[in-house]
């Protein structure tokens, strides 16, 4: 055999390959091995010809799988030994080629890399402290993109001309900024500068981020533009600070994200665990949320109501030379900011320098700007780390909130199907695009509750729909007539004539995190969460429901005893509503629930109301059950934000109790009863004879999970089904989180959780996706 003979490949690869540095990783790769040949980005992937001996073609291949980059990220690779042999000498990167039909996935955007780091503290290099440094391994992506192929032209880089030396990188292929689209310097890059909240200038780009340190030491709020929008920064050490901060933007209680330098000073505030590090030193960088040190240094008003708190280390340049100059001026304490979403409650976040002028002035006394457009919000992920109930030491990730980081990337599905659009729920909401064997769930959006978020829903999927060239066949909605979701879906079904289905609330959630797990066959599901229409027009929220994909069968199978909400949403903001009407419901002294003083001369009106059942909706939800027992112990009679209640109730528990409620399951109907009214009126028993709400809190939450395992167990015995999907809000309940699949797999059964989205109504969507297609392809 000729060991001189050469032959050509052809290679299509699919997945992370655009903006991430392949490109160049194939050329050094293909000129290693003394290869000939073509690169070049085209509707169907990464198309790549190489020609040489087939000992030099066998080494590209061992070389391009162990030295992928980084950031790439391969679905599907395609070679094709090819007939014809080219007379060429060299290896090229040619131009991109556009198309209907690519295969190619947008990387996210990504924290500043080491050897970035590197340049920005060099006091030699170019772009020492330089806000905007990046490379083909780091920068912005997602944020900063209008359309695909990722070139600079379509980037919002667009209008930032490369200097001579940035050009030099751009177009060397052996440089790491060989075509990294974000690529700039001090001399041809973005820049920033400071002004009050009135517009006027009072910093320029060389001395900004040294005077906005300085402000923030003095106690100042300035609102700071980052890679997906603005943030609301002070001090995190200065009580007076956070507390003009939560005054001005109207969030009393709610847990405040707080960025430090690095991890060091992280653990100087919280108990980090490995994957806690890894989460904060790796691509993403999320919020961290870690149990705080009981000499936690930070002011109190930053998380109130939690032992938890929610960390960050800088993921952009911005960020490290910011902190940086704030932990110089305070030498003697650990150096935290405040980095809270830089908008007014429920609004979406601000991207515009105009915008955020116009919207935070009442908020912010300075301003930091940049002329880099953001084109895409995206709020920072937010996510916690779990131990595994596999019993090995190890933790999962679960996610509070999927966005900067991680959006697009997909979920991968168990098989191919047609393209769906899931418009996703009213809060929390994310909408979801389906595409063969891949779900690209979007960004957290928000409540849709106002016509700025509906705006920022649309921008998202006509964004989504375009960067993924897909078309929707189907639209699956909630079945709520009255959600702002139902009503985009039905004004695109008229604009483009889709059909659109309706799926109940939680059995999408069931369908999200059997498709997370790749699971297509039958499944029980426990989804406990707060409230969504069920399908006999009630409020559902705490099931174990029946769910099979593939033929389209669901049911329910239990429910939580039913609450009466007086009052109907009063009761989701003033949980003692719903204690006061359990009280009068099961029989016991209504007196010893614990009511607002303000409140107090309207009794007698209530009283008459659930006499007489008005505006009394009944719910089997669980986040009801938890608000109730809050309420009953006198832990939480009116709430600010979703949760506030459950999180003071998990809270107080006393870890050293051993004792449990009981919480039997009634099954002489289908729908079985989980009798959590039993679990009320042990915790109402409990707290008259004085046992303190530690306690208390400790034997409810146990009971409830051990109520929730008979519950499994009894319908598995039934169905003849093992595997049981966890979904629902309440599953952010880290007692919950750990010890429900732990009791689970003691029981002989198959927990699935949720590892790509959070569990709370941010995975709607891709249940509702997937429900589509299973319906299409039936």
């Amino acid at each position: 055999m000729n060991s001189s003979r050469k032959f050509r490949r052809l290679l299509i690869v699919t997945g992370q390959v655009q903006g991430v540095g392949f490109r160049p990783f194939v050329y050094r790769t293909a000129i290693e091995h003394g290869l000939s040949g073509t690169v070049l980005n085209s509707p169907e992937g990464v198309r790549i010809e190489i020609q040489g001996t087939q000992t030099d073609l066998d080494g590209f291949e061992i070389s391009f799988h162990r030295d992928l980059p980084r950031l790439a990220h391969i679905v599907s690779l395609e070679k094709e030994d090819m007939s014809e042999v080219e007379g060429e000498e060299q290896f090229c990167i040619l131009a991109s080629k556009t198309g209907e039909g690519h295969c190619v996935l947008i990387s996210p955007d990504v924290a500043t890399c080491p050897d970035c780091f590197s340049d920005m503290n060099d006091p030699g290099n170019r772009r020492y402290e330089y806000p905007f440094t990046n490379c083909t391994n780091c920068g912005p992506r997602y944020t900063i993109t209008r359309s695909i192929p990722y070139d600079r032209p379509v980037t919002s880089m667009a209008c930032f001309p490369l200097c001579s030396e940035c050009r030099d990188e751009y177009e060397n292929p052996l440089d790491r900024r060989f075509h990294a689209q974000p690529n700039a310097c001090p001399e041809c890059g973005p820049e920033i500068w400071l002004t009050d909240n009135k517009g006027n200038r009072a910093a320029g780009p060389d001395t900004a981020l040294r005077e906005l340190a300085g402000l923030l030491a003095e106690g100042n709020v300035v609102a700071v533009k980052g890679l997906g929008g603005f943030h609301l920064v002070c001090d995190a050490t200065d009580s007076s600070a956070v507390r003009t901060l939560r005054e001005r933007k109207n969030r009393p209680d709610k847990p405040l994200a707080v960025m430090v330098k690095d991890v060091c000073a992280a653990e100087r505030i919280a108990r980090l665990s490995g994957n806690d590090i890894e989460l904060l030193e790796g691509l993403q960088r999320p919020i961290v949320l870690a149990p705080k040190l009981l000499d936690c240094p930070l002011a109190p008003e930053t998380a109130p109501d939690t032992d938890f708190i929610g960390l960050m280390v800088p993921y952009t340049p911005l960020h490290h030379v910011l902190l940086k100059y704030f932990s110089e001026l305070c030498p003697d304490r650990v150096s935290a900011l405040v980095m809270t979403s830089g908008n007014m409650s429920s609004a979406p976040i601000c991207i515009g320098n105009r915008e955020a002028l116009r919207r935070l002035p009442d908020i912010a006394d300075f301003f930091l700007f940049h002329n880099r457009d953001i084109l895409i919000r995206v709020d920072d992920s937010v996510a916690r780390s779990v131990p595994e109930f596999s019993g090995d030491e190890q933790f999962r990730t679960v996610f509070m909130r999927r966005a900067r980081g991680y959006t697009p990337s997909p979920v991968f599905l168990a098989e191919k199907g047609p393209c769906v659009l899931g418009t996703g729920p009213e809060l929390k909401n994310t909408l979801c695009l389906t595409k063969g064997d891949q779900a690209f769930t979007s960004q957290h959006i928000g409540d849709m509750q106002n016509l700025e978020t509906a705006e920022f829903w649309k921008e998202i999927r006509l964004h989504l729909q375009s960067i993924l060239k897909v078309e929707p066949e189907l639209i699956v909605r909630d079945l709520h007539p009255d959600y702002l979701t139902t009503s985009l879906a039905e004004e695109i079904s008229l604009s483009e004539s889709l059909k659109v289905v309706a799926l109940q609330h939680h059995y999408a959630h069931i369908y999200s995190v059997l498709a997370e797990n790749r699971h297509s066959g039958p499944a029980l599901g426990l989804a406990l969460d707060g409230t969504g229409l069920g399908e006999d027009r009630t409020i559902w929220g705490g099931e174990c429901l029946y769910v099979d994909p593939v033929k389209l069968e669901h049911r329910r199978l239990a429910r939580f005893s039913l609450l009466r909400l007086p009052g109907g949403e009063a009761s989701v903001y003033e949980p003692w509503r719903i204690a006061y009407a359990a009280a009068c419901d099961f029989g016991l002294d209504r007196t010893q629930v614990p009511v607002p003083e303000s409140f107090r001369p309207g009794l007698k009106m209530l009283d008459q109301i659930l006499e007489r059942n008005i505006n009394c909706p009944q719910t089997s939800s669980c986040g009801r059950l938890f608000d109730a027992v809050s309420a009953l112990l006198g832990l939480c009679q009116a709430i600010t934000y979703e949760g506030q209640a459950a999180i003071l109730l998990e809270k107080v528990q006393d870890m050293s109790e051993i004792g449990a409620y009981c919480c039997p399951v009634r099954d002489t109907a289908e729908p079985f009863e989980i009798d959590t009214a039993a679990l009320f009126r042990q915790v109402y028993e409990d707290k008259v004879k004085g046992v303190c709400p530690g306690v208390i809190s400790r034997r409810f939450h146990r009971g409830l999970i051990n109520g929730l395992a008979d519950c499994a167990c009894l319908a598995a015995g039934r169905t003849g089904v093992k595997s049981v999907g966890l979904s629902g809000g309440v599953m952010q309940n880290l007692t919950i989180a750990i010890e429900l699949p732990q009791v689970l797999v003691e029981r002989g059964l198959k927990p699935l959780v949720h590892r790509v989205l959070p569990p709370n109504d941010g995975c709607i969507s891709l249940g509702q996706a997937v429900y589509g297609q299973f319906l299409l392809k039936n």
